[in-house]
């Protein structure tokens, strides 16, 4: 996942009134779209588009939750699966049903009765590995859950801190579902043991001490595995000059679970009719086709195409992990309060 700055508006523009040309979207820092593609909805709706990035998504949520009485912004994009209920049980968003999202997958619909999010995409969390190390050191890569606690992988893996980052909770979600409710503490006792490092979030555990990464070649990372995206390899080609034939980081398919991002309109937006226009827009045929190649995720519209390329480097996982959305709402707090008191302490 790649974060960019803010696009659109100023920040002199005005984010409030009821008569503001002014939307804004606040968003975790991967938030990505192409300059023409916002610049065709700003034209065709009237209205620009502020965007705030407020850090990976937990902490995004939990800010958003905060200041859900007088929000920063219209319409929040970044809400996930695992934090879903969390946004929804706090009366973080109204109900809209954006025009086009009768042409989302049925296997990514939720909250049918009320609408108060939309499916926007989808992705799989997943151990990434520096695959140059692996070949220096000649070492099997890991591929499993079970593989990252063997003698051989002791102080290579970095994750993310399950309370404050998306993909440190959903790979803990990712060994709850493994392993079972009785069974994923004591996995992380021995993950534990292993030597994992936890920091918290995504872009210091893949940009600052994951040594596959291009920003972790530069900090001289030690770290050959990082909790991730199934999508980070493609990001890896594309963003290179000059590009690899080759990806060179790769997937431990037996480590992801399966990850969708919601959006919805705050439930005290200044600017709901803006709000409205925008979600519109990200379940949009052409936001849709957007998003592989700038937030390296999945459409969920029927019909959106994915870039060869993408697909090649990318490819979602055969078998993810999933968990019942009503399962994570019933225990993701006391799991998070579990995985702390076992792991940071």
């Amino acid at each position: 996942m790649v974060g960019l700055s803010a696009c659109g508006s100023s920040d002199g523009d005005q984010a409030g009134g009821g008569d503001s040309k002014t939307v804004t979207l606040v968003s975790h820092n991967s938030w990505a779209v192409s300059k023409d593609v916002l610049a065709a909805f700003e034209k065709e709706s009237g209205y620009k588009v502020r965007v705030l990035e407020d850090g990976d998504a937990g902490q995004a949520v939990n800010k958003a939750i905060l200041t859900k009485d007088n929000p920063q912004g219209d319409v929040f994009f970044g809400v996930d699966n695992t934090l879903l209920s969390r946004a929804l049980d706090n009366g973080l968003f109204q109900s809209y049903e954006p025009k086009g999202s009768d042409r989302v997958l049925p296997e990514y619909r939720v909250d049918q009765d009320k609408h108060r999010v939309t499916p926007v995409d989808t992705g799989d969390i997943c151990v990434n590995y520096d695959k140059a190390y692996f070949s220096e050191h000649k070492l099997t890569p890991p591929d499993s859950f079970d593989d990252l606690i063997k003698p051989e992988y002791k102080n290579l893996l970095v994750t993310e801190n399950a309370s404050t980052s998306s993909p440190g909770l959903g790979f803990l979600l990712g060994t709850a579902a493994q392993y079972g409710d009785d069974g994923w503490q004591d996995y992380w006792k021995k993950l534990k043991a292993n030597g994992v490092k936890v920091v918290d979030g995504w872009e210091q555990a893949y940009n600052e001490e994951f040594s596959g990464s291009a920003g972790g070649k530069k900090a001289g990372a030690d770290r050959p595995l990082v909790v991730s995206y199934a999508s980070s390899p493609p990001a890896e080609v594309i963003y290179a000059d000059p590009q690899p034939k080759t990806a060179p980081t790769g997937v431990a398919e037996g480590t992801c679970f399966r990850q969708v991002e919601y959006a919805g309109l705050l439930s005290d937006a200044k600017n709901a009719e803006g709000g409205k226009a925008l979600l519109d827009f990200l379940v949009s045929k052409r936001f849709q086709e957007d998003m592989p190649l700038n937030m390296f995720v999945y459409p969920v519209v029927e019909g959106a195409e994915v870039p060869e390329e993408f697909v090649k480097f990318g490819p979602q996982a055969e078998a993810p992990e999933t968990m019942d959305p009503a399962k994570i709402a019933d225990n993701r707090d006391d799991w998070v309060k579990s995985w702390t008191s076992l792991v940071l302490k």
